[in-house]
Formats: structure tokens, C-alpha cells, sequence
């Protein structure tokens, strides 16, 4: 699988990483329903074996959960095939299973030293601050994650969901080797940073590209409906008519795309078109059983041509102006 380079940093990455948001379980909530465990971890060996060379997970999957099957994974492939490891700190899980934002030096030394014991390793390669929240405490955290460098415990600071203007606050700090914001073609406010990243030397790896399944091919009306109380899409308004209707009329453009280039899938153009912007370094993909690696990893392989940009963009237009026409 073709490799970018992260930012300024020494690390390569493959244009896809294997994201572990889903396989942290249903008991939170933003989680994804009920997941099998054994399956999650064949699901990551299986990705390496398929040439992704990194992983992105978060303490707060699953409340250290997803970390744990991670953990699981790395001993199974070995020192000499473990990949690069990604994690985030900043978000601690309340009673309720809502999380909150906590930034203090304190508390991010303590997820770090937690992490790399669910993880199994003695080194984070890309330490990432998930939320700027609370705002008021990101230097802080940033001047935290600074420390742990120095320690050796962690290689890289990265950052996820800051804005630009954040981005410059803690870039005086320590610098910044990743940005992480949600990116797909349903969700392109990014793209005014994207500039800044590449101008900064800030690597962007992109989460949520498919839109959490949306953008698949596989989702239907009636898998829509039929989402679990216990899977935070159900509450997801880009899930419910009249949204989903729109977005599920711009998959069909995507499958048509599709079809023209041979053996490949909405989900494959949808990744494609995240990775068509030069300044993404790679697009994290989600993934709970080998089976979903092995429809996803053709993506690397596309590239779409301007014709399958034009027409893509024409079907996001549409969408944008009936969105507009009832005020939303």
C-alpha cells in the first residue's frame, strides 16, 4: 500500500489506517452497538497482514476497551510486524457514559502511563489531544504531551478537532506533527485548514471519511431504521430522513463512478476522494472483522479522474440546494 509521509515527522504512513472507534463497544455513548471482541482483534492482525501499517485508537473507546483488543493484536503480530500506534488522551468517561474534556498535566500523564499498559508497549509513536476541550486547558495539555516526549514514552504530538487558531496556540509549545479532523464529502469544513497543515508541516490524517458507514454502498432506509438504541447513529440526524434520502442519493453517483473503473465500491470512491487532497496524509478507516479490511483495502488503488470529480461534485451541489431549499 502507497505511504505518505506525516508532516515534518519521521513517520510513513499507509494512505489507509485501521480505526478502532467501533470495536470499543456499545457501553458509552458514542458507541457503535454490540461488537465481537475476537472478531475486532482478527479484524487489525488481519488489516496488518493486508499492508496497513498503523493504527488509530483513543483511551476513551470503550473507556480503555478498544486499547485493550489493540493490545491483544499487537502480541499477536510480534515486535518485528507491530505497527505504528496512534492513541488520544483529553477525554474522560463520566458515570453516565457521557465523556468530558479534561487537559491537565496531570491527568494526561496518567492516561499516557495507562494507555501504554492496555496497549502493551513502551512507546506511543503518535500521541494526539482529542478534543480541544476544555479550551482553557490545551496549552496545558499540549505542554503535557511535550513532557512525555522527553520521557520517551511518546514520539509524536498530534492534535484532533482543534481549529486553526488552536492549532497556533499549542504549536508554540511543541511541534505539532498531525492534525486529526473528521473529513469526508459530507463534512468538508476542514478544507480551509488544509492549507495551514501542509504550509506548517502538520500532517492530516482524516477520520470518519466514509461518513460512519454512510458512504459504504451497504447502507439502506431500512438499516437506518433498524439501528440500535446502543449505536449512536440512530440519534445522527444524517441518518434520519429527510437527510438520509440526500446522502443515500449521493452513494448511487458513487456506485456509478464506481463501475466505470472495474472492480470497486462506493466506499472506495468515497476514500479516494478524501485522498485526492495531497495534504491528507491518510484516511482512517473503521473496521470490526477482516471481512470489512478486505472491502476496503482496494481503495488505495483508485484514483478518480477529473470526470468522477465533476460528476461527484455535481451530486454534492444538488444535495447542498434541496438542503438549502427546506432551511437546513
Amino acid at each position: 500500500m502507497n505511504r505518505r509521509r506525516l508532516g515534518s515527522t519521521d513517520l510513513e504512513l499507509t494512505v489507509l489506517g485501521l480505526g478502532t472507534w467501533a470495536i470499543g463497544g456499545p457501553d458509552w455513548k458514542f458507541g457503535w452497538g454490540a461488537s465481537d471482541d475476537d472478531a475486532a482483534v482478527r479484524a487489525v492482525v488481519h488489516g496488518v497482514e493486508r499492508g496497513f501499517n498503523w493504527i488509530d485508537t483513543a483511551a476513551i473507546y470503550g473507556d480503555g476497551h478498544a486499547e485493550v483488543l489493540v493490545g491483544r493484536a499487537l502480541r499477536e503480530l510480534g515486535p518485528a510486524r507491530r505497527p505504528i500506534v496512534a492513541t488520544k488522551c483529553g477525554r474522560i468517561m463520566g458515570p453516565d457514559g457521557m465523556p468530558y474534556g479534561r487537559l491537565t498535566r496531570a491527568s494526561v500523564v496518567a492516561e499516557c502511563e495507562a494507555s501504554l499498559e492496555r496497549l502493551g508497549v513502551d512507546v506511543i509513536d503518535l500521541y494526539q489531544i482529542h478534543w480541544p476541550d476544555p479550551e482553557v486547558e490545551i496549552e496545558e495539555g499540549h505542554t503535557a504531551v511535550a513532557e512525555l516526549i522527553q520521557a520517551g514514552k511518546v514520539r509524536h504530538a498530534g492534535v484532533s478537532n482543534f481549529s486553526v487558531a488552536q492549532l497556533e496556540r499549542v504549536r508554540a509549545i511543541h511541534p505539532i506533527a498531525s492534525l486529526q479532523p473528521p473529513y469526508s464529502m459530507l463534512r468538508r469544513g476542514i478544507e480551509d485548514a488544509l492549507p495551514y497543515c501542509e504550509e506548517h508541516g502538520i500532517g492530516v490524517v482524516a477520520y470518519s471519511p466514509m461518513f460512519k458507514g454512510l458512504l459504504t454502498g451497504r447502507f439502506t432506509a431500512e438499516r437506518a431504521a433498524a439501528l440500535a438504541a446502543d449505536d449512536h447513529r440512530s440519534r445522527d440526524p444524517q441518518f434520519q430522513p429527510p437527510l438520509l434520502a440526500l446522502n443515500l442519493a449521493v452513494v448511487d453517483t458513487l456506485t456509478a463512478v464506481a463501475s466505470r473503473h472495474g472492480d470497486f465500491t462506493a466506499a472506495h470512491v468515497a476514500l479516494a476522494w478524501v485522498l485526492r487532497r495531497s495534504e491528507v496524509t491518510s484516511a482512517i478507516v473503521g473496521v470490526r472483522s477482516p471481512e470489512q479490511v478486505d472491502g476496503l483495502v482496494g481503495a488505495a488503488d483508485l484514483t478518480l479522474t477529473p470526470t468522477d470529480l465533476q460528476e461527484i461534485d455535481a451530486a454534492l451541489e444538488l444535495r447542498a440546494q434541496v438542503i438549502a431549499g427546506f432551511g437546513g
